[in-house]
C-alpha cells in the first residue's frame, strides 16, 4: 500500500486542532493477500456495531489493535468472544482519544454506533487517511451526506456503507436485468417495511424522557456527540435510539439502504423533486410516526427511464395496496414496469418476475449472472479495497450518499408530515423553511463543530 499522509486531529474539551502525522508505508503486493495486515479499530463493540467488527476481526487481512466503545465493558465483552483474535487490541471510551494516540498505526475502521454519530467519527477518520466502513444509514441528515461524499474525494480513502446486500448476487442480479432491458420503463415501485418498531410500545411522547441510571463506565457526552444531550435513558440506549429524531432515521433510514439500494442505483434516480406525505399515523414531537406513507417523485432520466415514483410504506399494519395482487414480502418490494411486475425481499433476496406481457418470453432467456471478483461479502469487499486488492467498494459514499439523502428527505417528510419540493440543482426545499433547515438539523454542540469543516 501507498504512504498515506494523515493529519492527526488532536481533540480537547473546548476545541479541536489540526496537526500532521503521518503512517509507516505498507508495500501491497497486488497478489490474494496485501504484504502486511490491516491495522483495524473496531468503533462500536455492541449490537450491529459488534457484527460488523467481529467480521472484520475475523478476516484474514486484518489485524485489530484498537477497540472503542462508549461502554468499554462492550468492547471487553467484544474481545472475550473474539477468543484470541483481538487481546492486544487498546480500549478506548473516546474515538478522539483514540486517534489522537494510535491514527499512525490505524489503516481501516468500522464504525457500528448510532446514526446521529456516523458523520463525526468517519470524518475524523477519513481526515486521517484512515479507511472507513460506516453502517447503514450512511449519516444522519441530508448536509452530512453531502460532506462525506466530499471527503471521500479529498482525502482519497475507500469507503463503504454497510448495506450488505449490495455486494450480494442481487445486485449483480439488478445490473443484468437493466443491462439487458428486462428492467425498463418502470413507472412506480411500492416498498414496505411492516414490522414492529421499538418506539411503538411507547404511545404518544409528550417529552424526552427523565434521568436515569447510567451503565457502569459510560462516556455519555461522547454517546451524544454532535447531537443534542439529553440525560440518559434506556429509551436511548442500547438500540432505542432509533426512534428518535434526535439520534435515529427510523425505520425508513434503518431498511430503506436494505430495500431501494439497487432500484436507486441502476435505474439511475438521483434525487426527487417531489417528497409527498400521504400518510401520516400518530404523528409526534419527539418519535417517527408508528407508520407512514411517503411518496418521492423523480424526473425522467433518459431513454427507458421515464418519470417515476417510489411510495414507501412502514407500519405494521400499512401495506401497499398492491400486495392485494402481487406478494409483497413484509419487507420488500414490488416494482411496475411497463410490461413486467417483479417482486423482491431486502439485502441479498433475489428478484422474481410475477407479471407482465413479456413474462414468458423473458423468463426463457434471463441472462447468467455475471462473474465479478466484487460479488463477494460485503466486509471482505471493504477490506480488500483498503488493502489494493478490489479496485472499488461496491457502496462506496458516492454510491451510497445520494441514495442516503433520498432517505432523509422522506424522514424530514415524516416528520412534519407536509409535502416537499425539491430543487434537484440547488439541493435545497423551496416550499417550506423548517424542512430546508432540517436539511442540516441541528446545529452541532459546542466543541464538536471542527468536523464539519474537514470537508
Amino acid at each position: 500500500m501507498k504512504n498515506i499522509k494523515r493529519r492527526q486531529f488532536l481533540a480537547q474539551s473546548s476545541a479541536v486542532a489540526v496537526s500532521a502525522a503521518a503512517v509507516l508505508p505498507r508495500s501491497g503486493s497486488g497478489q490474494d493477500s496485501p504484504a502486511e495486515k490491516l491495522n483495524l479499530a473496531v468503533i462500536g463493540c455492541t449490537n450491529q456495531g459488534g457484527a460488523i467488527g467481529s467480521q472484520a476481526i475475523k478476516n484474514s487481512l486484518t489485524h485489530c489493535v484498537a477497540l472503542c466503545d462508549v461502554v468499554p465493558s462492550r468492547a471487553e465483552g467484544l474481545k472475550a468472544k473474539m477468543k484470541g483474535q483481538c487481546d492486544d487490541a487498546v480500549v478506548f471510551d473516546d474515538f478522539r482519544e483514540m486517534f489522537t494516540k494510535m491514527a499512525g498505526k490505524i489503516d481501516v475502521c468500522t464504525i457500528g454506533v448510532p446514526d446521529h454519530a456516523h458523520f463525526p467519527i468517519a470524518m475524523l477518520a477519513m481526515s486521517l487517511g484512515i479507511n472507513v466502513y460506516v453502517e447503514k444509514p450512511l449519516a444522519h441528515t441530508f448536509e452530512e451526506c453531502e460532506l462525506l461524499m466530499a471527503a471521500e474525494q479529498k482525502y482519497n480513502v475507500k469507503c463503504q456503507m454497510g448495506n450488505q446486500g449490495h455486494s450480494s448476487n442481487q445486485r449483480l442480479q439488478f445490473q443484468s436485468w437493466v443491462d439487458a432491458g428486462i428492467i425498463k420503463n418502470v413507472r412506480r415501485v411500492d416498498a414496505c417495511m411492516n414490522k414492529g418498531r421499538r418506539w411503538h410500545p411507547w404511545g404518544d411522547i409528550q417529552s424526552f424522557p427523565a434521568a436515569e441510571k447510567m451503565p457502569q463506565g459510560m462516556n455519555w457526552d461522547v454517546w451524544a456527540g454532535t447531537a443534542p444531550k439529553h440525560p440518559y435513558n434506556g429509551k436511548y440506549d442500547p438500540g432505542n435510539w432509533r426512534g428518535w429524531y434526535d439520534y435515529g432515521n427510523g425505520a425508513f433510514g434503518d431498511w430503506g439502504p436494505h430495500t431501494l439500494d439497487t432500484v436507486h442505483r441502476f435505474l439511475k434516480l438521483g434525487l426527487p423533486h417531489e417528497i409527498r406525505a400521504e400518510k401520516i399515523e400518530k404523528p409526534n414531537e419527539f418519535i417517527f410516526p408508528h407508520a407512514t406513507t411517503i411518496a418521492f417523485d423523480f424526473a425522467e432520466r433518459g431513454p427507458d427511464m421515464p418519470a417515476m415514483t417510489i411510495n414507501w410504506y412502514d407500519g405494521v399494519k400499512n401495506r401497499p395496496a398492491s400486495a392485494e395482487d402481487v406478494d409483497i414480502p413484509s419487507c420488500g418490494k414490488a416494482i411496475f414496469s411497463d410490461d413486467l411486475t417483479f417482486v423482491g425481499g431486502t439485502h441479498s433476496a433475489s428478484l422474481k418476475i410475477v407479471g407482465g406481457e413479456r413474462q414468458d418470453d423473458v423468463k426463457a432467456s434471463l441472462p447468467e449472472l455475471p462473474e465479478s471478483e466484487t460479488s463477494t461479502n460485503h466486509m471482505n469487499n471493504f477490506l480488500r479495497a483498503a488493502a489494493g486488492l478490489d479496485s472499488y467498494c461496491n457502496s462506496s459514499f458516492a454510491v451510497s450518499g445520494p441514495l442516503t439523502q433520498v432517505f432523509m428527505l422522506g424522514c424530514i417528510a415524516q416528520r412534519l408530515g407536509e409535502n416537499l419540493q425539491f430543487d434537484t440543482k440547488t439541493k435545497q426545499i423551496t416550499n417550506n423553511a423548517r424542512a430546508n433547515e432540517l436539511l442540516k438539523g441541528h446545529a452541532p454542540r459546542p466543541g464538536w463543530e471542527e468536523y464539519y469543516k474537514l470537508a
